[in-house]
């Protein structure tokens, strides 16, 4: 039953939570049109968490394609709505199995989007994620994860979702150094820094 049918029901707006890639399973795609059309105040906020695959694989998380498949069908239909309400991702530094290349990938991605999100990843109990952060294993494999535990490798990776403040600017240098990446070093339109 529709929320705007329920008596005494105004508004209900949904900012966060969406598990993108369920919403692309609405066959009828009823559900999203009502969603864009009537729930969302503004700007509404997905988790893809990063973009490189191996480390979504990691998360448990859909492949960036998925997002971006999400993110046409969210445009058009704020379109067709006449909506203007803006699609906000989440994204993460740090995460087992992201290493400082893979947060360079993230950083060139961002840049590509235009959207200058982010959050580190923090052990919260009773995920893979924390088990993997912790053992350095993956539980579903037992194979080894490569875990970003060194605080100056976070804080680059973490600056590099960040590039365009000045004081990350620096670490970022840094960053692309190491990475071998001096390409994204200059005034070229795909350039982290100049």
């Amino acid at each position: 039953r529709k929320i705007r049918q329920v008596p005494g029901g105004k508004k209900a707006f949904i900012r966060s939570g969406i598990r993108f890639d369920y919403m692309l399973q609405d066959k009828s795609g009823e559900f999203f049109a009502e969603l864009v059309k009537y729930h969302v105040s503004g700007q509404l906020k997905v988790a893809p968490e990063h973009c490189v695959s191996g480390v979504l694989d990691y998360m448990g998380k859909p492949h960036i394609e998925v997002y971006e498949k999400f993110k046409g069908k969210y445009e058009r239909l704020n379109q067709k709505y006449g909506k203007e309400q803006y699609l906000v991702p989440y994204l993460m530094s740090s995460h087992p199995g992201c290493t400082l290349d893979d947060a360079v990938r993230l950083a060139e991605w961002i840049n590509r989007t235009g959207r200058q999100p982010e959050q580190d990843f923090y052990p919260t109990p009773g995920t893979l994620s924390t088990c993997m952060y912790y053992t350095g294993i993956d539980p579903r494999t037992m194979q080894p994860v490569y875990v970003p535990r060194d605080p100056h490798e976070k804080a680059m990776q973490r600056a590099l979702m960040q590039w365009k403040r000045p004081e990350k600017r620096p670490l970022v240098r840094e960053a692309l150094h190491r990475t071998h990446r001096e390409d994204l070093i200059g005034y070229g339109k795909g350039c982290l820094l100049r």
